[in-house]
């Protein structure tokens, strides 16, 4: 009678107590993926150039658009005709992580895939089962080009260390792509030594801007606070400063305070570069980035002059 009151009490305790979180997928995780840290609504929708930020047009959300002939963003809304209703698993995660598309085109590289790769499976499962249940758009779209050869197989998905705050802001920053608008590229790509240093002039509806030094230098983010990197953030704008919209906060703003500050101890980590980046002030050629924004004049030469 005893072994049984044991057992009987035993699972009480076990029911009673607290589960490990799943590592399988989650819409939840997949919308908070979706909609803030991978901004793919950012170009898989048409924008409302009249709300602040140029969220999506109501409705629209997933459904594509064009950028320019051969370049288009895909209708990633399940409708089966004209959207990604009909693709499987697979197809998805070969286009997010190798940039193959549904069809066995090579996408082009303005599609994230050279960051969505470094990825965690459930992360990118998570976001598929959150793509499927977005309403269905029927929005068809002129066919992509393809480009010449296909992206290596970026193998398995990796298991990163995020032990700490700057452990997941680093992988945050890493699939979040922000190495593609603010580290300077040449010919053969990044620039040494310009990791996050700002100065890509970015063009998009009508509107250019350069884009901002992220590191701690003092022409960086060396003044900012936690407070303030969320002002940004959250706001798009620091005091009454607005950033260029098309920085895509309107998606960054969706992401939690811990993620955020995440974000910001890891570029506090980064090697600081000094360069002076201001779109407040006429463009001139940059010597160490080799673009024409805002001081660029005021930079001494670097990586941009030897290429």
């Amino acid at each position: 009678m005893r072994g049984w009151l044991v057992l009987a009490a035993l699972a009480v305790l076990c029911s009673c107590a607290p589960k490990a979180p799943s590592s399988g997928p989650s819409i939840d995780r997949g919308r908070y993926l979706a909609e803030a840290v991978l901004q793919c609504f950012d170009c898989h929708s048409e924008r409302d150039l009249h709300q602040p930020g140029w969220p999506p047009k109501a409705g629209r959300k997933g459904a594509g658009r064009v950028f320019a002939p051969g370049l288009v963003a895909p209708n990633l809304t399940p409708d089966r005709s004209t959207g990604a209703g009909a693709w499987t698993d697979q197809q998805f995660l070969r286009a997010i992580r190798q940039g193959i598309g549904h069809d066995g085109r090579t996408l082009s590289s303005a599609m994230g895939f050279a960051y969505y790769r470094n990825m965690t499976r459930s992360d990118v499962l998570s976001v598929v089962a959150y793509l499927r249940t977005l309403p269905a758009v029927h929005n068809p779209l002129p066919a992509n080009h393809s480009a010449s050869a296909p992206p290596p197989d970026p193998g398995t998905p990796p298991n990163p260390d995020l032990s700490t705050p700057a452990d997941l802001g680093r992988y945050l920053v890493t699939i979040a792509g922000c190495e593609s608008c603010h580290t300077p590229s040449g010919a053969h790509g990044p620039l040494s030594g310009m990791y996050l240093a700002g100065g890509v002039v970015l063009s998009h509806e009508g509107h250019s801007a350069a884009s901002a030094n992220l590191t701690p230098d003092a022409s960086g983010l060396s003044y900012y606070n936690d407070g303030m990197f969320i002002e940004v953030m959250r706001t798009g704008k620091l005091g009454a400063r607005p950033i260029s919209p098309i920085m895509p906060w309107f998606c960054f703003r969706n992401m939690t305070d811990s993620d955020l500050l995440a974000m910001f101890a890891f570029l506090r980590t980064i090697p600081a570069v000094p360069h002076r980046v201001d779109n407040t002030e006429p463009p001139s050629y940059c010597r160490l980035c080799g673009a024409r924004h805002g001081l660029g004049s005021a930079n001494p030469p670097g990586p941009a002059a030897s290429r």
